[in-house]
């Protein structure tokens, strides 16, 4: 995920950032927001009811290639072994799927894309209101969030800093993290967001004397 010197580099570039501001920045990283196993279970029933509508489409080549494996000869078969047969091709073809979508990258590839962006959007809201929500003297938390395999960000702020920064404004900022991420560098995107969010923060909650720091800076890992 993050070595060392991104989780310093990270953890300087939030107490720079709120150093100009009253906001409070919470930053955290996930290797994945989501198992995604119902996205899996979904596939694999799929591709069990797929052979199912093939053998249904063409129960003569089907049935003429089994009678070629077992070595049968013009055989009759009765609705019960073929009703037998579908289901051992069906129950055959869910497990076959079910295991080969184990694999992390493939399950991730066949999951579709507002699946992903919505699986990130409720992890980010779940952390936020553990992590920032509430916590701060103004309600002037904000929150980086960053999901390392689906490639997506999340920047949710508290009340009294979404009532004058509209969500648009965090653009800058996402393009700033997600740009470094897919070369690979992911502490490098997310000094480059505190700064983008930094500055935001400071022009529109600039610090008073007598702010306290009351979030932690250094990067949360989950």
């Amino acid at each position: 995920m993050l070595n060392e010197t991104d989780r310093k580099r990270i953890a300087e570039a939030v107490a720079a950032a709120e150093a100009r501001s009253a906001g409070e920045i919470v930053t955290i990283v996930t290797p994945q927001s989501d198992p995604y196993r119902d996205v899996a279970l979904a596939w694999s029933i799929s591709i069990a009811f797929l052979a199912l509508a093939a053998l249904e489409l063409a129960p003569n080549f089907y049935l003429g290639l089994i009678e070629r494996v077992l070595g049968l000869w013009d055989h009759d078969w009765t609705p019960r072994q073929v009703l037998g047969i579908a289901l051992t091709v069906a129950v055959l073809k869910f497990l076959g799927m079910l295991l080969i979508l184990t694999w992390r990258p493939l399950r991730l590839l066949l999951t579709p894309a507002p699946i992903k962006s919505a699986r990130v959007h409720a992890r980010a809201l779940t952390c936020f209101r553990i992590g920032a929500e509430g916590r701060t003297t103004g309600r002037t938390g904000v929150l980086i969030y960053l999901s390392l395999a689906e490639h997506r960000a999340e920047i949710i702020a508290d009340e009294a800093i979404a009532s004058k920064v509209s969500p648009e404004v965090w653009g800058d900022a996402m393009h700033a993290l997600l740009a470094p991420l897919r070369a690979g560098q992911a502490g490098e995107g997310m000094v480059a967001a505190i700064g983008k969010v930094g500055a935001v923060l400071a022009e529109h909650l600039p610090r008073a004397d007598d702010d306290e720091n009351e979030l932690p800076d250094r990067v949360i890992e989950v």
